[in-house]
């Protein structure tokens, strides 16, 4: 837009007539939204495999492995990607938070897994300043970032951004404090709007899967606990909170998984029984059943609640339904 605002003026500094300003409009068009546009193209999609790339080669085997920068190998790599092949380095180490590729566009360089045995390690002071010279300017500082470590196709900092945006606090939003930068400006407006649709999308998979749990609503599984067979079945406000508990407590409990939890109840077996509640309930829970059980082969615990309350005769009636999933408890 700064470029085709450039031509609107003449030599003389008149305005052109606008079948020449669109003619000379044209003659960039193919630069910006068709090299430049398939340059783009092409570093996001090396980003997204490098960044799973990133993610195969997290285990090191105890020390056992490295990573090693490579480069196509070809008479196309720019003399200072060249600089860096071969450098070989532990995962955690600090080279691979700056420059681990691409590093730049219609970068072709990538990392392979090597045995420590065979390849020694690269002094980590020198690849850093190898690195550092290899992005050295303008349009070349801005690809020192990790796609796999920071999950981002593009850095924070890039040709569409200000270069304080690569320090930018960006929940205190600081830099949309700057009235005389309209980037800073929008940011938070962008952000806010980001906001509203990673919302979006959570009630969206939250009302997915509780649809997918109703028909647990309908399940009893009767156990012995305590001696004592109980029937225990599910409610929806139960389900809410075992919905909240698979990003929570639970590490083994996946969305996927509660659907089926009547199998893992079924499955289960009693361990113990808690009077103590952590706080007032309106629910009428008056303790909790703490059992045993297994998802995917790996161990879980299942609270289920038990609430009290009295009938219209004044007996005492009692409602038990699973509540929650933990990796463990503290009664163990």
């Amino acid at each position: 837009m700064k470029e085709a605002a450039n031509l609107l003026l003449d030599e003389n500094g008149d305005l052109k007539p606008f079948e020449r300003f669109s003619n000379d409009v044209q003659k960039i068009n193919d630069a910006y939204n068709k090299h430049y546009l398939k340059t783009e193209y092409n570093f996001a999609l090396q980003s997204a495999e490098m960044a799973a790339r990133w993610e195969e080669q997290q285990d090191d085997g105890d020390g056992r492995y490295l990573l090693q920068y490579r480069t196509a190998g070809d008479k196309k790599v720019r003399p200072a990607h060249q600089e860096l092949n071969g450098i070989t380095l532990p995962p955690s180490d600090p080279f691979w938070d700056k420059y681990y590729p691409p590093n730049g566009f219609n970068c072709r360089c990538t990392v392979q897994k090597v045995r420590a045995a065979k390849y020694p390690a690269t002094d980590s002071n020198e690849a850093m300043k190898a690195g550092d010279k290899a992005t050295e300017g303008k349009y070349a500082e801005m690809f020192r970032f990790n796609p796999g470590k920071q999950r981002a196709a593009y850095p924070a900092y890039n040709s569409y951004t200000i270069k304080k945006c690569a320090t930018c606090k960006k929940n205190g939003l600081e830099l949309a404090k700057i009235p005389s930068n309209e980037l800073c400006a929008a940011c938070p407006i962008i952000r806010e709007c980001a906001g509203d649709i990673s919302k979006s999308q959570a009630a969206i998979e939250r009302k997915h899967y509780l649809r997918e749990m109703q028909p647990l609503l309908k399940k009893k599984v009767v156990l012995e606990i305590g001696g004592v067979k109980k029937s225990i079945g599910f409610t929806k406000e139960g389900n809410k909170h075992l919905y909240s508990d698979t990003f929570g407590r639970s590490s083994v409990l996946k969305p996927d998984d509660l659907a089926h939890l009547d199998n893992v109840l079924k499955q289960s077996v009693y361990v113990s029984t808690s009077d103590r509640l952590s706080h007032a309930r309106k629910d009428k829970v008056k303790r909790f059943f703490y059992l045993k059980g297994d998802i995917n082969g790996k161990t879980v615990y299942l609270n289920v609640a038990e609430a009290e309350f009295e009938n219209r005769d004044g007996k005492k009636k009692y409602d038990r339904f699973l509540y929650s999933v933990t990796d463990k408890i503290k009664s163990e």
